[in-house]
Formats: C-alpha cells, sequence, structure tokens
C-alpha cells in the first residue's frame, strides 16, 4: 500500500462506453496506489450516484469517495439524507455530497423544476439538521413543503460540495458549502479567479475562506495513449462539453464566440450521433482538433508522466487546495502518480474526506445564508 495522497483524486468510470462492472477493480487500484478521492459524476443510465458511491465506499479501505455531481431534485429529501447518511456510516466517515445544478433542457425533458440557489441553501440547510439527528416540523421553503423529515439517527458528518463554473454559484458556494469542484479546462487564469470568488464570498459571510476546500480538474492525457486516444480524451472531452453547456464555459474562460461558431458549424459537430467523445470518428476528431484553438486545452496534463506531473503540481499556485486528474483510469495514471510524489509540493494535511479541509471538524458548522433564485 502506497501513502496515500489526500490532494489527488480520480472520476470513477469516466471512460465511453460506461462499465459498471469495472469500479470494484479500478477503486481497490487507486487505494492501493495512493489515490486520496474517487468521485463520481452521475449519469441516468448504468451511473447512478447512489449505487456507484457504494461501490467505491466497498471497494477501497482509505480514499474518500463523493458525487461530483448528483442532483438533489431528483431524489425526496429522505431519499438523499438517507443516502449520505448510509454512505457515511458505511465508509467511516469519507463520503462527501457533491450537489450540482445540472441542465435546464434536461430538467424540461424530465419534468423537473430548476434548480435554483434558494433551493441549494435550502436543501444544505434541511440535509444538515437531518444528519444530526434532529426532525424537522412543518418545513416550507423553496425546497418545497413537508409536514414532517427525520431520518431517526445521527451520521458522522456529512461535507456538501457544491460542483461549479459559474460566477453565481461559485460565490454561493463561498457561503454554503464546505468544498468547491471546479470544471475540466479552466485556464489558468479562469481556476485563479474561480478561488478567488469563492474565497471572497466565504469571508463576506464570516467564514474562515480556508474553510472551503477548493478542487481543481486537469484534464490528464499522458504520451502513453496513441495519438488517436489522445485526441478522443483531449478534443473529443471538449467538444462534448460544448454540445452541453456552451455558455458558461466560454465566459469562464474567456474564449472567443467566432471560435465557436467555426467549431459548431463543422461537420463532425453538426453530424454528432451522440456525445461526441463516446461516437466520433478519428478522422473528426482530426477535424475537431484542427478547429479548437490550441489556448483552450493548453492548461491540460499532456505530454510525458513528468510533464503531466508538473502540470498537476502547479495548480497548487493557482490556490486550489486539491486536484482531480479528469479522463482516464487509475491503471493509465500510474506513471503519472509516481512522477507526481518527486515534484509533490509542501501543502497541508488534508483528511481523506473530498469534503472536509485542513482544518474541518464537522460539516454541519458552516453558517447557511437566503440564496437568490436564480
Amino acid at each position: 500500500m502506497a501513502p496515500t495522497l489526500p490532494e489527488l483524486g480520480y472520476y470513477a468510470l469516466s471512460r465511453h462506453p460506461v462499465n459498471p462492472a469495472e469500479l470494484v477493480s479500478e477503486a481497490q487500484l487507486a487505494d492501493r496506489v495512493g489515490f486520496g478521492a474517487a468521485f463520481i459524476s452521475e449519469r441516468f443510465n448504468v451511473k447512478d450516484a447512489a449505487a456507484i458511491s457504494g461501490g467505491l465506499v466497498a471497494a477501497s479501505r482509505r480514499m474518500g469517495v463523493a458525487t461530483a455531481a448528483t442532483n438533489h431534485n431528483t431524489r425526496h429529501p429522505i431519499i438523499t439524507a438517507s443516502m449520505g447518511a448510509t454512505l457515511s456510516t458505511m465508509s467511516g466517515g469519507r463520503f462527501a455530497l457533491g450537489l450540482g445544478r445540472g441542465f435546464a433542457l434536461q430538467w424540461q425533458v424530465l419534468g423537473l423544476p430548476d434548480v435554483t440557489s434558494a433551493q441549494l441553501t435550502d436543501v444544505a440547510s434541511v440535509l444538515r439538521t437531518l444528519w444530526r439527528g434532529e426532525m424537522i416540523l412543518a418545513h416550507d421553503g423553496p425546497l418545497g413543503k413537508f409536514d414532517y423529515l427525520n431520518i431517526g439517527v445521527e451520521v458522522p458528518p456529512v461535507p456538501i460540495m457544491l460542483v461549479t463554473m459559474s460566477p453565481k454559484t461559485l460565490r454561493l458556494a463561498g457561503r454554503i458549502a464546505d468544498a468547491v469542484v471546479l470544471h475540466t479546462f479552466f485556464s489558468d487564469e479562469a481556476t485563479r479567479t474561480a478561488v478567488k470568488t469563492v474565497r471572497a464570498a466565504a469571508e463576506e459571510a464570516g467564514r474562515d475562506p480556508a474553510s472551503v476546500r477548493i478542487w481543481g480538474v486537469v484534464a490528464t492525457v499522458p504520451d502513453e495513449f496513441d495519438e488517436a486516444e489522445r485526441r478522443r480524451r483531449l478534443y473529443g472531452r471538449l467538444a462534448t462539453y460544448l454540445q452541453g453547456y456552451p455558455d458558461v464555459l466560454m465566459r469562464a474562460n474567456g474564449w472567443r464566440a467566432d471560435d465557436l461558431e467555426k467549431i459548431r458549424a463543422s461537420s463532425a459537430f453538426t453530424d454528432a450521433r451522440g456525445p461526441i467523445d463516446a461516437t466520433a470518428t478519428d478522422d473528426e476528431l482530426i477535424e475537431l482538433a484542427e478547429l479548437i484553438p490550441g489556448s483552450w486545452v493548453a492548461d491540460s496534463a499532456v505530454g510525458t508522466p513528468a510533464e503531466c506531473a508538473a502540470t498537476i503540481a502547479r495548480q497548487f499556485d493557482l490556490g486550489v487546495d486539491s486536484v482531480i486528474m479528469h479522463g482516464a483510469a487509475p491503471s493509465e495514471l500510474l506513471p503519472v502518480l509516481d512522477a507526481y510524489r518527486a515534484v509533490r509540493p509542501t501543502l497541508p494535511e488534508l483528511p481523506v474526506n473530498p469534503g472536509m479541509c485542513a482544518s474541518a471538524s464537522t460539516a454541519a458548522a458552516h453558517p447557511v445564508e437566503a440564496g437568490e433564485n436564480r
């Protein structure tokens, strides 16, 4: 068992097509070689957040586990509270609940309301109250009306994380969250700005700015992959994000709208048969790689394992507390992990729970402010 690196995480089952049968061996390896945390990004197919998180908790003994993200509006608050309580108890306090807004179009298709800041603020307060073993009577707030909410037990603290890249939600995270997960393909400047936004909002809310743990996310595509696979994991992945939510990613990075229009006008984009990183041919990926400006992927971890490790280590200079290596399985990241140990910066000692900061003692003690509707 290699020493744990609590500041490093990976996304479980990040490849296409998703095969949940790979989860256990992947997690066991990650736990053994020293990854600090595993994150699960929920999809409404074979990546149910509760089920996958349970598998990660059971397969590991040391590393933290977090949803990054699930959505509060897809479950009754008692179901979400029960999920968090079960996973926290199973893991001995290694689980963190990461929430996000999701996408308006998705909620329209599913017949669900959009997620608002006021709802996220309310659900954080409700969940923390329930996890303290307290009951809630006659709740009437942005989350909804509930005559009686209670899970009947007190559980180890369950940190609440927000997964976001928008300034509005970053400010909300500074006020109410224990941790924040940023987004893949953030430029260095976008990362610095996001960190400053979270810390400033925390200070304005009367919190210690360092009490919010911030995770940067870096696409990690080492040279061990062949050229076609590197294109898929780099340009294909970015093009997939541009299919789903281009505007907020463009704004965060200050990217030019005319560059996006050229990408959108390409046959590789207009003729996409689904998520581009899952369905595009290599010829289509070559077309996209020629159109996507090099600066849009310049802050990714690419090259030799040593070069990738150096990019990961530089993230801490931008103000983040931890880094998720995204886009590769733990078995594919072993050379990078070894190289990182050689350049690992001096960092505060962090808990393995990915939602807790270096000085965290309880996730339920943070003030919760009223939030505005989106």
